[in-house]
């Protein structure tokens, strides 16, 4: 492959992180590297064959706003839609396709080789050439010395990684690719504190071996859902493809019981932590040993294979174990393995001793993005990823860094998770991690963040018009309902408000109004009435018409509560000058250096009393600096 001697941005890494951050960072002009150990291995799917979930989706909404590129890609390359949530409210429902996994990799192998100002390089990283804290480039196995001016490094699970099945321990990274062992002590060498933390995958069985009559069908949603706005075409309903659910039985729960003296996890072998929210099955039913059964979906990973992914079985238990689990569940009696389950460890650093804009604070222009940070799932990885390209890229230019604050994105909430608390296992995010999350919806993360996109430079201006224009659309229409009474004797729409609990209308109201009520469709009430709407359009303008009075409410209160992230402290605040810190408190804040007052009030063990002491301290500071 291609190499370089020099370039502005090198990244390190070639899975979802890294492809975002050499993606926004070429596309904002700068020229840019991307070393991964194999190019056929760029942007593979080693765990689960899907993009999006809870908080995931509303994340992919969120890159794609920004400029990124997994949403459209995932687009293209669904094999199912599936619209989650969607009994409940706007604040919690996302997007969750099932994933082609070989076409996702192959369209962001080709969108990664046709991308001006972006060389690919085929070899392993194994030095950083660091001089008096700041990075200058790296050290490659085979190609020598590439130059950079920064450097973001999305390892994965690839730096000092070891494979576990049982007590055999493989010294390797996923799939049987090769390890790096030599990144982890460059970093150590130069201050940066490691950690292990373990993850896991389950087995895959050949999809022509499994009884689907004795399983539950999970088919996709039928209406046109999309992680890109600039998507306009998804594969049709009818050609999506289905899942289905199955659960373990009695006899699952024996087998794993009578050898959980044999799985890694349990045998001693396994040291880092695992993942809270993707626990492996012999996990759950320890740590859930009242519950009867678990859920266990089988997704197909690729229309090009004979595979299905047996999600929710994570297992690190010998082969022979692993066959009679399998079999054990219903549907499966006769199914054939075709890759066995196992568990990886891996070295990560910890989050805490990295700013906001994800450059590590004491070696300049180097920046982490990824599972390297502490997070699972590829989505969080993505999300990082974009973040650490723009911000590379703003150093560069000497410009100040993105930094999304916690009622503006899911992606901002986890960044400050991170750097303010960090994480002591794989960090997933959640809706219950995010404060504001009816102002971090699905719907409106074009209106949260493409402005601050075009403002960055990370949204062409394609996609900024075309934001403008949905805009001007939206805004139009809601304007028309407001202009749009409905007589009080119409039958028609009565008809409708009997159905969803309300009685006759008892005036004229406007069809702005009408829509404010619980349950209120405006696409049938709209339709009720002979106006045809763009159903894209209305499904957003319901929501905010609907919900209005409670966004605003949340919006005053994220201001209140935020309003200590507009007040900077010094990047060299000296806290042993703070008078009367509570020690945890002068600990955290010396050890974290945050950035706001915000940032410092979120910190764990930084209590109010610090908070209002710290800023007696720069209130005296700031007069003593204008005497």
């Amino acid at each position: 492959m291609n190499t370089v001697n020099q370039v502005d941005v090198l990244v390190v890494g070639g899975g979802h992180a890294g492809c975002e951050a050499a993606l926004i960072s070429a596309r904002m002009g700068c020229a840019t590297a991307l070393v991964s150990l194999d190019i056929d291995q760029i942007a593979k799917m080693p765990c689960n064959p899907s993009v999006g979930g809870p908080a995931k989706g509303i994340v992919v909404r969120e890159i794609d706003a920004l400029g990124g590129q997994m949403g459209k890609t995932a687009d293209e390359t669904a094999l199912q839609f599936k619209m989650l949530n969607t009994t409940k409210g706007p604040g919690v429902q996302s997007l969750r396709v099932q994933s082609d996994k070989l076409a996702y990799a192959k369209s962001m192998q080709n969108e990664l080789k046709c991308q001006e100002n972006l060389t690919l390089i085929e070899d392993m990283v194994t030095d950083l050439i660091i001089e008096e804290n700041e990075v200058k480039g790296v050290r490659l196995k085979n190609q020598g010395i590439v130059k950079s001016a920064c450097v973001i490094l999305t390892t994965g699970t690839y730096m000092s990684s070891l494979v576990m099945v049982s007590d055999q321990v493989t010294e390797s990274g996923p799939d049987n690719e090769p390890t790096c062992n030599t990144l982890s002590q460059c970093l150590r060498d130069h201050g940066i504190e490691t950690f292990r933390l373990k993850t896991g995958t389950p087995a895959r069985v050949l999809t022509s071996t499994i009884d689907f009559s004795k399983t539950t069908v999970q088919p996709g949603t039928p209406e046109f859902f999309s992680f890109s706005t600039m998507t306009d075409h998804i594969l049709p309903f009818e050609e999506q493809e289905v899942c289905y659910l199955t659960y373990t039985a009695p006899e699952t729960h024996e087998i794993i019981h009578s050898n959980l003296h044999r799985s890694s996890m349990y045998s001693g072998v396994v040291k880092g932590v695992g993942p809270r929210y993707c626990p492996s099955i012999e996990d759950k039913l320890v740590r859930f040993s009242d519950k009867e059964r678990h859920q266990i979906f089988l997704e197909p990973e690729s229309k090009e294979l004979d595979t299905t992914y047996v999600q929710g079985f994570s297992t690190s238990m010998p082969y022979e174990v692993q066959e009679r689990m399998i079999h054990s569940l219903p549907g499966l009696e006769n199914a054939v393995i075709k890759k066995y389950a196992y568990a990886i460890e891996y070295d990560a650093i910890n989050p805490l001793q990295l700013r906001p804009s994800l450059e590590l604070k004491t070696i300049k222009g180097l920046f982490c993005a990824g599972q390297i940070n502490g997070t699972s799932g590829y989505e969080e990885a993505a999300g990082q990823g974009l973040i650490a390209g723009i911000n590379a890229v703003r150093k560069i230019r000497k410009e100040e860094p993105l930094i999304l604050k916690r009622d503006e994105a899911y992606i901002g909430v986890m960044i400050d998770d991170l750097v303010t608390k960090g994480t002591q296992e794989p960090y997933r995010l959640l809706t219950s991690r995010a404060e504001f999350r009816l102002l971090l919806r699905h719907d409106n993360a074009d209106q949260r963040l493409t402005e601050k996109g075009w403002a960055v430079g990370s949204v062409s201006k394609e996609r900024y018009d075309h934001y403008q224009n949905w805009m001007n659309r939206l805004n139009a229409l809601k304007e028309e309902i407001k202009g749009i009474h409905i007589s009080i004797g119409n039958q028609s729409v009565n008809d409708l408000l009997h159905e969803w609990g309300f009685e006759d209308l008892s005036e004229g109201i406007s069809l702005y109004e009408l829509v404010r009520r619980p349950h209120v469709s405006l696409i049938k009430v709209a339709n009720a009435v002979g106006i045809e709407l763009d159903a894209k359009t209305a499904r957003q303008a319901e929501i905010e018409i609907k919900y209005e009075g409670y966004i605003e409410k949340a919006k005053k209160e994220a201001e209140r509560l935020l309003k200590m992230d507009h007040t900077k402290l010094p990047e060299n605040m000296d806290y042993d000058e703070v008078e009367h810190l509570s020690l945890e408190g002068r600990q955290k804040l010396k050890k974290i250096m945050p950035a706001t007052m915000g940032q410092a009030s979120r910190i764990s063990g930084v209590n109010p009393a610090d908070i209002a002491v710290l800023a007696m301290h720069l209130e005296k500071r700031r007069k003593g600096n204008t005497l």
